[in-house]
């Protein structure tokens, strides 16, 4: 069986499972190591953490900016360079943060990792997805998905091993060797055979056309033809009317607020859980044990999705994040730090975590544009960028020695709520128009 199909419903488990493993290494070597420098670096840096929160919110900046640019290049074909350059990148980037001295070399290697994660991480490779397989791709994000969402179970324990064994800076050179040696040559040897672009197929066609000796005669190549067709469709959505839509305004919303929330709570959830109270081993378990409750969620969906609406099933996920922001607040404000309450929020916000990334990862796709998928949720990098680096610099400044974290969740708690509305509207927009 082929390992690089272009439009097959059934894609290679290879493809798959090696695409995962890169996810894993990717988010955990680099996303998850900012909650785990936290307060080593503050202590050594000497600064405080709105200050230490800022290197992360550049970061998240610097791959919305990188996002759109990526978007198009692989809808161009070139998933296979962007996406091992950005695993050298992310190597690069690691080495550089290991050797940082000051708060402004470490908030450098932060942006270069930010453009880095916008190469490696699930947009890219929900876009490689999409593109590859147009008829089965919500299936397919949700087994990438799958080992993905293992990365802060595997790799929290693993830093705060090393993070106590050898040092932070010497944890970072591990990271980077991960990157280096796994996720760049996984990369280059599994993203080969791209599917040309769409432009590319159209121009192809029009040179045929042009070619034939006699106008009645089919081109040579049917798919071709296919693509003219499709081409002249009225019903055809282009990629500016797309753009302009309400319906992507809103998904945009609800993907700039749902990032935000899950961004912050990410960064600051070991430092959260320490400074309630509670006992160190289960400030790591329970982020740990987080990975673990996501893919049970993306299992569940997996297993039972194809029974349900996806409509409802869309709707219904996004609840649950609001839900365990409040059973959060619970554990932290009224009953100090219990992590038996604190299970509770790992389970409700773990399970929805978990099922969102692929409400978020296929919202565009279903109610705005499927064949510009990969351009439109580049377009949303910069506000989605905006939304994600001020998320941990806001819970970072909202943090307070008296109230802790407290006002900064109520804050996350109403922007998830805002979100779930907004992805409502827009469902009921492409119901109008579909």
């Amino acid at each position: 069986m082929s390992l690089h199909p272009s439009h097959s419903n059934t894609p290679p488990a290879t493809f798959v499972g090696w695409l995962s493993v890169a996810q894993l290494i990717s988010w955990g070597s680099v996303f998850y190591a900012f909650s785990m420098l936290l307060a080593p670096v503050e202590a050594e840096l000497g600064a405080d953490r709105a200050e230490v929160s800022l290197a992360m919110s550049l970061a998240l900046l610097a791959e919305g900016l990188a996002a759109y640019p990526v978007g198009r290049w692989i809808e161009a074909g070139h998933e296979r360079a962007v996406m091992t350059v950005g695993s050298v990148l992310a190597g690069m980037g690691l080495v550089a943060l290991s050797l940082t001295h000051n708060l402004l070399t470490y908030c450098a290697a932060w942006v270069l990792l930010g453009v880095a994660m916008s190469a490696t991480l699930y947009t890219p490779a929900f876009a490689v997805v999409t593109r590859r397989f147009p008829e089965s791709f919500r299936r397919q994000i949700i087994t990438i998905t799958f080992l993905g969402g293992l990365a802060s179970t595997v790799f929290i324990p693993l830093m705060a091993w090393l993070i106590a064994t050898i040092g932070w800076r010497h944890m970072l050179w591990v990271m980077a060797a991960c990157q280096l040696c796994l996720c760049a040559p996984i990369h280059g040897w599994l993203l080969r055979g791209a599917p040309r672009s769409l432009l590319e197929r159209r121009r192809e066609a029009r040179r045929q056309a042009a070619a034939q000796p006699d106008r009645h005669l089919q081109p040579v190549d049917p798919f071709l033809a296919d693509a003219t067709v499709v081409f002249m469709r009225k019903q055809r959505t282009s990629y500016a009317q797309a753009l302009r839509s309400p319906a992507f305004a809103l998904v945009g919303v609800f993907q700039v607020l749902m990032m935000g929330v899950t961004v912050a709570i990410a960064s600051h959830l070991v430092n959260l859980l320490l400074e309630s109270g509670m006992h160190p081993a289960w400030a790591i378990a329970l982020p740990a044990a987080m990975g673990a409750v996501q893919v049970v969620g993306r299992s569940l969906l997996f297993l039972f999705e194809h029974k349900a609406n996806v409509h409802h099933v869309n709707r219904a996920i996004p609840a649950l994040m609001p839900l365990g922001l409040l059973a959060l607040l619970a554990a932290l404000v009224w009953f100090n730090g219990n992590p038996y309450v604190a299970f509770v929020f790992v389970a409700l916000y773990g399970l929805g975590n978990g099922m969102l990334t692929i409400v978020k990862g296929t919202a565009v796709a279903q109610y705005v544009s499927q064949e510009h998928a990969a351009s439109l949720n580049g377009a949303l990098g910069l506000p989605t960028a905006l939304g994600r680096a001020a998320a941990p610099w806001l819970l970072g400044a909202l943090w307070t020695p008296a109230a802790g974290y407290t006002w900064g969740l109520w804050a996350l708690l109403a922007a998830s709520l805002v979100a779930m509305a907004a992805l409502v509207a827009a469902q009921r927009l492409s119901r109008m128009h579909g």
